[in-house]
This record gives structure tokens, sequence and C-alpha cells, in this order.
């Protein structure tokens, strides 16, 4: 078997949705003989929140007549502290507060019985007259150990963007901050299983970055240094969710580490690579 048009030639539409498929879209692409339309979609235990309307972008439209009601917090730190917990004193919009390009958590109030509920998704207007957004990341996942302010949406655009410059596969990856001297440094590891210029990667990535994010951007001629690779097979990352218990579709591989868990994760690969 070729690929997997030929079990369903008609195969024409897959719906995405609960992770970024952008980091994936390439080496889900091999499996196909032709090309695919891609829908995404925006839904969680507490309700169908949001899905692509139209064809030409990826944002979703906000399903708002099916008993949900929604609160935006602008994500910042007026708002959350540093470990992306929800400041009492927190500022929360209705629908027609918002403002379009702001990364907003989402509170979430149903007709079955949540009250505004912090899901744990950010998300940020695109289009505010056809409540479109894009889902941006976790509230507890962004990096920003100097004032880089590094989004999830950043990390994944930007991965993207590598495996198409570079021409490989970056299946899985997580992040952590550093220290590095006097200053600080983010540590990556990729799941690639294929040979891949390190030298080359690292500057792709970091260039990538810059472009995505000028917060990134100015702290790297300050207090960020060069970002560091390390690259994995693609099987630790799933391994590693084994072993804690997380192997499941519920679960997904943290793409942010704090310190404690990033030491466990780095134990983790020491000791696979020595059983290699």
């Amino acid at each position: 078997m070729n690929h997997i048009h030929e079990i369903w030639p008609n195969l024409s539409l897959f719906v995405t949705g609960g992770t970024a498929f952008e980091p994936y879209r390439r080496s889900f692409e091999r499996l196909l003989g032709k090309p695919l339309i891609y829908q995404d979609s925006y839904l969680a235990s507490e309700g169908f929140i949001a899905f692509q309307a139209r064809p030409e972008t990826h944002a979703m439209r906000l399903v708002l007549n099916n008993g949900l009601f929604y609160e935006f917090v602008p994500f910042n730190e007026l708002n959350f502290d540093d470990d992306g917990q929800l400041r009492k004193s927190a500022e929360t919009l209705t629908i027609d507060e918002v403002e379009e390009g702001v990364d907003y958590a989402l509170l979430l109030t149903t007709c079955a019985g949540a009250w505004r509920y912090l899901i744990g998704d950010t998300v940020r207007f695109v289009n505010k007259d056809l409540s479109e957004i894009v889902i941006t990341g976790r509230t507890k996942h962004f990096l920003s150990i100097c004032g880089e302010h590094l989004s999830v949406d950043n990390m994944n655009q930007a991965v993207s963007h590598v495996s198409g410059i570079l021409g490989i596969d970056i299946r899985e990856f997580t992040v952590s901050g550093v220290k590095s001297g006097n200053h600080f440094a983010h540590h990556w590891y990729l799941g690639v299983d294929q040979p891949v210029d390190q030298r080359a990667l690292v500057q792709t990535l970091d260039a990538q970055l810059m472009e995505l994010n000028d917060d990134y951007r100015a702290e790297r001629s300050a207090m960020l240094d060069q970002l560091r690779i390390t690259t994995v097979p693609s099987h630790f990352f799933y391994d590693w969710q084994r072993i804690q218990g997380k192997m499941n579709g519920q679960s997904k591989v943290p793409r942010v580490m704090k310190s404690s868990q990033f030491a466990e994760w780095e134990q983790f690969v020491a000791s696979q690579q020595s059983a290699l």
C-alpha cells in the first residue's frame, strides 16, 4: 500500500480539533494520494465552541447560540501571574468589548451548570465582525523568562515553517527556559527521525521566531542568548507520555515545560539515549 487513498479513494475532507494541526501537516500529507480539504473545529467537554466557516481562512467562528456564554480575559501580567494563574483582580470583557489582535483567556458559563470556567485556552480575534478566532495557546503554556512573551501559536508556526524550509518532519517538540551564564536561553527538544544540519536548524528556527514575535527579537539582542536544540527520535515523546500515564486521546505533549518537569524530561531522554 502506497497511501491511504488506496483504501478510501473518496476521502476528501479532514476535520481537525483538539490540537494544533500545522506541526503535523507535512508528515500527515505523506500518507495521502491526493490533497484534502481541511476544516478546523474547536470543541471541549463544556460545549462546541467554534468551527471554520470559510475555506479561505484558518480562523474559526464562535458559536453564539448553543447555550454558552463567553467572557474574555486579556492575557497579560495584570490578569495572570507567572504560572498562568488567574489573578483575583482580573479584568473580564464581553464579546462586544474585545479587540482584534489581542490574546484573551476564555471563560465559559454554560446552561449545563459550568460557571465562569477558565477553560485554559487563549484565543485571538482575527475578524470581530464575523466573531472569528484562532487558538493561540494555553494559559500555562507560554514562555516569557525575560519578556519575550512567546506563545504556543508562535512556536507552532515557527516549527511548521522550519519543517518546510529544511524539508524535514518535526513530529513533536517541547521547550523550556534555562540559565545561560548571566543571561537566559530557550532549550528546544525536537522530534526528528531523519538527518538534519544542526547549525541550520538552530539558525532557521531562531530566525522564524524573531520574524513572528517582536518581543522575542528584541530580547535576542538583550537578555536572551542563542537558542539550543536537541533532536531526539519522535517516539521518545510518546514513550514519555506513556510513562506519565498520559498516552490517550485527551493528553498532549506539553509544548512548554517548567524547570522541574524539564529536569525529569532530560533525565528520561538521557536514559533512553544510553539504552540505544
